[in-house]
């Protein structure tokens, strides 16, 4: 009877459950593995299920634990350099503190829309791409999705002071990355 139950599961929610993962991790493979974990977890633990919910939220629960300690695999390993070769320490001292001998340059726009720009499109999205996957989800779900930073904290499983470090270097990451790749090229 649960191998039944579990083979009409598969049927009626992988379709649903892919384009979830899909969305969340931007990458087939591993959307693919990941609610393939998905069906052997419900499949260890099909004798808990209570009925309190709907199959469909019980698996989507288990998929999003999934795609969660996905990202915090990741994160746990990567190392953090900005995109012209150096690295945080550039821009903090060693107690943590700004440098203060670290100044933005001002970025004159050389249109007023950037985002209606499709090669500014293209090495905005480059630079996204080259944060660390946990940096990457924190800024796609703050500015793109507009997620409140609780909500964001509880989806990536990180705390609140983490977060706010997180979208704080890589603001910093995305300015040093644009401002190589974008703004020097463009300027008069």
């Amino acid at each position: 009877m649960n191998d039944k139950l579990l083979q009409s599961w598969v049927k009626e929610y992988t379709k649903d459950l892919l384009s979830w993962a899909l969305h969340k991790v931007s990458d087939r493979a591993t959307a693919e593995d990941l609610v393939q974990d998905t069906f052997l977890v419900a499949a260890e633990k099909l004798l808990l299920f209570r009925n309190d919910s709907s199959p469909k939220t019980w698996l989507f629960s288990i998929l999003n634990n999934k795609i969660a300690e996905q990202y915090r695999s990741k994160s746990k390993f990567t190392k953090v350099t900005i995109s012209s070769g150096g690295t945080l320490n550039d821009f903090f001292d060693e107690e943590g503190n700004w440098k203060k001998n670290i100044v933005a340059s001002e970025w004159e726009s050389v249109e007023p829309n950037l985002f209606d720009n499709h090669a500014f499109i293209e090495s905005f999205q480059k630079c996204l791409d080259n944060l660390p996957v946990e940096w990457n989800r924190c800024i796609i779900l703050k500015y793109l999705e507009q997620k409140e930073a609780t909500l964001i904290c509880q989806e990536v499983g990180i705390s609140p002071t983490n977060y706010w470090q997180i979208v704080h270097r890589a603001k910093l990451q995305l300015r040093e990355c644009l401002e190589k790749n974008w703004f020097n090229k463009h300027r008069e």
